[in-house]
């Protein structure tokens, strides 16, 4: 009764007109985003955290707009995986094994519907796990101290080494940079500067929105130069927009398998949407008798995936809400956003600010809605919109970065950091360097500092303390666990090699 109430309390905030407004706004906005391929949910939620801030958006407000941004983008990239075989995202990669071979024997409509279903199914009952187990975490959270917490924090650089890079190593160096970072500004203890080579602007440390919008969005513009020179183009031709529903039917067991592996893998810290697309596509592969026609243009081949990265994306909300640990690149741009709301994830979460949590999980359950009623009849929108030349579509992602930034910062000084950690994230990206630990380590560090000196402070400096309890004990296991195993599991669990940028050249 009590999650029924608190939905209530949620519905009351979230069907307010312009909450609804915003809500299909995030979800236009957010399709488009996913639609283009190269930004995906993580650099479209950071380059609008500028722009939600300019507009004088209120907490509730700015949430509803950036986390249906954040669905909407998950929906959009499977629209470029299927008519391009390009994916919109990494998540979305997995679609074009079957999506974009589908097009290419004239079943392109039924790819996209499938497809939007299968998103439909895994966003809301992720939304609705969201629902029923993040207060049961967030009890679970009460028991913890600094010593669970600074392991949890353990836990979260260890996963995004282990599970969600493709080299432990280099995860490990970006989470170094990334709390070295986190280090620079004053000392919150002795008041002294740390890092900050006599630069005023730095005694404040480092903007994390600065940083985020910089590694993200900056990066990839420097990536869209190097390699995307050229416009776009549909690579199959749409019919008329129908539903077949006898296929749709047929992929209903692959659509709630993939959503049960999604779910699961978007809980855990650090592995998110990708992990969970990838594990469903496998799992429906190779629980099935017909194996040889996935990659081919099965059905279930696109439903699976499609239902596990949007179910993840729902899941990796979870951690978010409850810990204050991302679950994503994109719950880490959100955890940001928070922050700069002082707004503070957690257990206390739930209990101070009811009316915002209850209202964002009502508006998630809206959106999932609105994209569906939206992403089958209006298909052929969406992609008329993946043919924006470049030289229109590049000039308006880098005016939205530096306009974003300067009007929320007035900073000049800000603007060249931005550019650096473009840099900065272009040179990460060309050296297969992952940018998602910098950001959780500029994000978490802070706060990993305090906890693990309130833990020395508690036992006057014995580091057993860490250890003391069977939370910390456990937590400590699964980051052990989650950066070793991978290194016996990847032979086993190999992603398959990314489509050809131009299949249809090469077809032709």
């Amino acid at each position: 009764m009590d999650v029924l109430s608190n939905l209530a309390l949620g519905f009351s905030v979230a069907l307010s007109p312009w909450t609804l407004f915003l809500a299909v706004v995030g979800c236009f906005v957010g399709t488009i985003i996913g639609a283009l391929p190269g930004l995906g949910p993580s650099n479209g939620v950071a380059l609008l955290i500028p722009i939600s801030f300019s507009m004088g958006l209120d907490a509730m407000s700015a949430l509803v707009l950036l986390t249906s941004v954040y669905y909407g983008a998950m929906y959009g990239g499977r629209i470029s995986s299927i008519l391009l075989n390009i994916p919109g995202d990494e998540p979305a990669m997995m679609t074009t094994l079957d999506g974009y071979p589908m097009a290419r024997q004239g079943k392109a409509v039924d790819a996209l519907v499938i497809s939007g279903f299968a998103s439909f199914c895994g966003a809301l009952l992720a939304t609705i796990g969201l629902m029923f187990l993040a207060p049961l975490l967030a009890r679970v959270a009460f028991h913890f101290g600094p010593a669970e917490y600074f392991a949890l924090y353990m836990l979260a650089f260890c996963t995004l080494g282990g599970v969600g890079s493709k080299n432990q190593a280099k995860a490990a160096l970006a989470a170094a940079i990334g709390l070295a970072i986190a280090m620079v500004g004053l000392d919150k203890t002795t008041g002294m500067p740390r890092f900050t080579f006599g630069e005023l602007h730095l005694m404040d440390g480092v903007d994390f929105l600065v940083a985020i919008v910089g590694l993200f969005a900056v990066s990839e513009i420097f990536l869209f130069l190097e390699s995307h020179g050229k416009d776009s183009a549909i690579g199959v031709r749409l019919g008329r927009i129908a539903v077949n529903w006898k296929m749709l039917w047929s992929t209903r067991w692959a659509m709630a398998r993939g959503t049960g592996i999604g779910f699961v893998a978007g809980i855990l810290p650090g592995a998110g949407a990708s992990l969970g697309s990838f594990l469903a596509y496998m799992a429906e592969k190779a629980g099935s008798r017909d194996k040889d026609t996935f990659g081919k243009g099965n059905p279930r081949g696109v439903a699976a995936p499609e239902a596990g990265n949007n179910a993840a994306a729902g899941g990796a909300l979870i951690p978010m809400l409850t810990l204050g640990v991302p679950g994503s690149g994109t719950t880490a741009v959100l955890l940001a956003l928070l922050l700069t709301l002082n707004i503070t994830p957690g257990p206390l979460l739930f209990a101070e600010k009811p009316d915002i949590v209850w209202g964002l999980i009502a508006s998630l359950l809206i959106a999932n809605i609105v994209l569906l009623v939206m992403n089958v009849p209006l298909v052929k929108v969406f992609v008329r919109i993946l043919s924006v030349p470049s030289w229109v579509l590049l000039p308006g992602v880098t005016m939205v970065a530096f306009v974003g930034i300067f009007s929320l910062t007035g900073s000049s000084f800000d603007m060249l950091m931005m550019v650096g950690f473009g840099v900065m994230g272009y040179v990460f990206r060309k050296l297969d360097i992952p940018t998602v630990p910098v950001i959780l380590g500029i994000l978490l560090g802070n706060a990993m500092e305090d906890n693990l000196r309130r833990a020395m402070v508690i036992s006057d400096g014995d580091w057993t303390f860490l250890f003391s309890s069977p939370i910390s004990v456990g937590l400590w296991i699964f980051a052990v666990a989650g950066f070793v195993a991978p290194l016996f599991l990847r032979r086993f669990l190999k992603k398959p090699p990314l489509p050809a940028a131009d299949p249809i050249a090469e077809r032709d």
